[in-house]
């Protein structure tokens, strides 16, 4: 598995892989509206263009296939602290521990490239698949919002999630 800078090219996968609305929600955490779009992918690929704190990646297979996607923002060089986020593994190529390996590949970008020692998301407590598996990497809850996001009828409680170097 390697990690490449997200490109124009790499929308065609992400349209494909949101076909359901909830676990839409979960990625973009209410930032972009369902269905997904090449307006708003266009409009998230310039937020990080224009951010000198943020960038974003696509996980490739062996075969050089896109089979992953996450961002890493809010970049603090004097905090020594990144935060990652809108993580995502193609549907079709879930269940065979790629989401490990996309969180453990960023954040070694994080802690080896960008040379910072601390690594933070947060995850919705309606997605405890994401948090078994940032916790099977090393990442620990340091804190919980409630209420962070509201979705139809639902209110979702986020859990804010650290890994230190």
């Amino acid at each position: 598995m390697r990690l490449r800078p997200y490109k124009k090219t790499d929308e065609k996968y992400l349209l494909k892989w949101f076909d359901d609305e909830r676990k839409f929600y979960m990625w973009s955490a209410g930032i972009y509206k369902y269905p997904l779009d090449k307006e708003q992918l266009s409009k998230h690929r310039q937020t990080f263009e224009d951010d000198e704190n943020g960038w974003v990646f696509m996980m490739l297979d062996e075969a050089g296939m896109p089979i992953g996607h996450v961002a890493i923002k809010n970049v603090d060089y004097k905090a020594n602290s990144a935060h990652i986020g809108f993580i995502v593994v193609d549907p079709e190529q879930r269940g065979k521990g790629y989401g490990k390996k996309l969180v453990n590949l960023i954040t070694k970008y994080a802690f080896d490239i960008l040379n910072v020692d601390r690594v933070t998301l947060n995850v919705f407590e309606v997605n405890p698949a994401a948090k078994k598996c940032y916790e099977s990497v090393g990442f620990k809850v340091e804190s919980r919002k409630k209420a962070m996001l509201k979705y139809n009828d639902e209110e979702w409680d986020a859990y804010f999630m650290v890994k230190n170097k």
